[in-house]
């Protein structure tokens, strides 16, 4: 099935009056009458944040905090590598997986994946971390964004001690910013509302990427049950050894 979307549709160029038909669409992404450089702009673009927004921001881990990291099964790990390059990765587990130290540090184990370890190698490359924590169900998140570091810490290590497999390594990170993410994200995208899970079921999957990509020859049933098989495989490994 095909999904590809060429830019200038995307940018609906032909509505675009004002635009120069001449320019290509990445030149017209670039226009510089149009970049926004400088914190001045932004200041005149937008209202000032409102007085909670603007004071919301501590550096500790407070007791609802914790409540949220413990019933928190999915997070999200933002990092950045010496190269400049961004990533950010989904991490899952039992509610609670990732684990309050004190209240200033707490760890996220590293389960099983790829071995590309991209988020370990960025830690490890600029020593700084941000993290969104969500809660199935509930509309505002919580984001922790400090310094991070990679440990191999026996004491930290079994914090994960029959729940889940011992991680080769753990990333704990000091919170220096600790702050609640507003619910209209997800409120507009309306992402536990059920009926748009059905109105959205036909986007493409995982596997549609790989073979738009060329990665697998066939997007077809014996390949998909082999990539199912492989999450399988991967996710028996994070149980703990018994």
């Amino acid at each position: 099935m095909g999904y590809h979307v060429g830019i200038s549709e995307g940018l609906n160029l032909d509505r675009g009056q004002h635009l120069d038909r001449g320019q290509t669409p990445t030149e017209m992404l670039l226009a510089p009458e149009f970049l926004v450089s400088s914190d001045e702009q932004l200041a005149e673009l937008y209202r000032a944040p409102n007085r909670i927004a603007a004071s919301k921001k501590t550096a500790v881990l407070d007791e609802a905090s914790v409540g949220i990291l413990a019933r928190s099964p999915f997070v999200l790990i933002a990092t950045s590598g010496d190269d400049g390059g961004l990533d950010v990765s989904p991490r899952g587990g039992p509610a609670g997986f990732v684990r309050v130290v004190d209240d200033r540090h707490l760890a996220l184990p590293d389960l099983n994946g790829n071995n590309l370890i991209d988020s370990l190698r960025a830690v490890v490359a600029t020593g700084r971390v941000g993290l969104l924590a969500v809660v199935p169900g509930k509309d505002e998140t919580l984001r922790i964004n400090g310094p991070a570091w990679v440990t191999t810490d026996p004491g930290v290590l079994d914090l994960w001690n029959d729940e889940l497999r011992r991680p080769t390594t753990a990333i704990v990170v000091r919170a220096d910013e600790v702050f609640m993410h507003c619910a209209k994200a997800f409120r507009r995208g309306r992402v536990w509302d059920p009926a748009s899970w059905e109105e959205l079921a036909d986007a493409p999957d995982g596997l549609d990427v790989l073979n738009a990509q060329g990665l697998v020859a066939a997007n077809d049933g014996a390949t998909r049950d082999f990539l199912e098989q492989s999450y399988a495989d991967d996710l028996a490994r994070d149980a703990p050894v018994t």
